[in-house]
């Protein structure tokens, strides 16, 4: 059996296609597995981390404004179509799955021209141009959310969620988090989550209000304040908010969110996906900077549910201590939260859309 799976630019397209690739993998350990990506983005270093072969193709999305890389996109465009034919054709994958970024459109639209079966993962509840694009011509398409369903073809479509990391599939307890970051278990933990690089107005929201963070010294932080900002904002930690662990990145998110009382983040397809699974009081920031406002659409399909809190990404420094505060005093507030959330996870995801892979492979 040979699978190809495409994804990358954010861990959001990358995690999720690494954890149904492993569970193929487990289940037919003789499967030749190869991943297609886009040169120089963190798939390129992500997946052969986690034990899988990657080519990269010379592709990168559109810019909002008139630049050079807007100009070279129609060529970039033609050679990585070009350079997925010859990756696909001395492949010769069984099935090819994509799961979001530049990389996958190509890869798996030229995967339909040469009659490979299919499969695409909508993350999000709002679809975009993409995979709108694919829906036309692939086999299978496993969505996240019930409002993505009006967007395809009802007989292709599986309602699955989203897949996550395997490590975070099973919680972990509120005592071991606490000890793994060293935090007093008297006291709540509050856990602010960006991405990967970070989150400007998340970094600038907590910036503009040291002072009042100082007063709450019975609440510690753990804030990964992403690697893009970690020179600009390490140095707060120790010489103005000793109860405040910033970070960079943090390996072992599993302990994180077990540590975890109160969660603010972004509210991109796979952190949502995670705090369900992890049944998390949940403060969603939506970014503003995302095609198609997918943040928000994201936050909001929670928000109907009782199941989060938003703050707009303009109002965060003005509201966002207000609103933890109040979590934090409201007990029953979190565990109607906790409960909401939980009840919108699919722990099944990766099972199922392996089984639909699969299913394709075999013919």
């Amino acid at each position: 059996m040979r699978i190809v799976f495409s994804g990358g630019g954010t861990g959001g397209h990358i995690f999720p296609a690494v954890a149904v690739a492993q569970e193929v993998q487990r289940r037919y350990p003789q499967a030749e597995i190869l991943f297609i990506g886009a040169q120089g983005k963190m798939e390129m270093t992500k997946v052969p981390k986690a034990g899988f072969e990657i080519k990269g193709l010379w592709i990168s999305g559109l810019q909002r404004k008139l630049t050079l890389r807007n100009l070279l996109f129609p060529i970039k465009l033609v050679w990585s179509l070009m350079s997925a034919y010859f990756i696909l054709k001395r492949f010769n994958p069984d099935a090819a799955a994509g799961f979001g970024g530049y990389a996958s459109g190509a890869a798996l639209y030229m995967a339909t021209l040469m009659k490979t079966p299919t499969l695409i993962q909508e993350q999000n509840s709002y679809p975009g141009i993409t995979n709108k694009i694919l829906a036309k011509k692939v086999s299978r398409i496993a969505i996240a959310y019930d409002k993505a369903q009006r967007f395809f073809p009802r007989d292709q479509t599986l309602l699955t969620g989203n897949p996550i990391r395997s490590q975070l599939q099973h919680l972990a307890s509120k005592e071991d988090g606490k000890a793994h970051f060293n935090l007093d278990p008297n006291k709540k933990t509050v856990l602010i989550i960006g991405g990967s690089l970070g989150a400007r107005t998340l970094n600038r929201g907590i910036r503009d209000n040291y002072e009042a963070l100082k007063a709450l010294d019975k609440v510690e932080f753990i804030w990964q304040c992403g690697q893009l900002y970690i020179e600009e904002y390490k140095s707060c930690q120790s010489a103005q908010l000793p109860h405040v662990q910033i970070m960079a990145f943090i390996d072992d998110m599993k302990m994180a969110y077990a540590a975890a009382d109160i969660v603010v983040s972004r509210a991109g397809a796979l952190s949502v996906s995670e705090l369900c699974a992890q049944q998390k009081a949940t403060i969603l920031v939506p970014s503003p900077n995302v095609a198609e406002d997918h943040q928000t659409k994201n936050a909001m399909a929670l928000v109907e549910q009782d199941a989060a809190i938003m703050i707009e990404d303009k109002r965060f420094a003005e509201e966002f201590l207000d609103v933890v505060s109040e979590l934090i005093a409201d007990h029953d507030h979190r565990v109607r939260l906790e409960q909401n959330i939980g009840a919108m996870a699919h722990p099944r995801a990766v099972e199922l859309i392996a089984d639909e892979l699969i299913k394709l492979a075999q013919g």
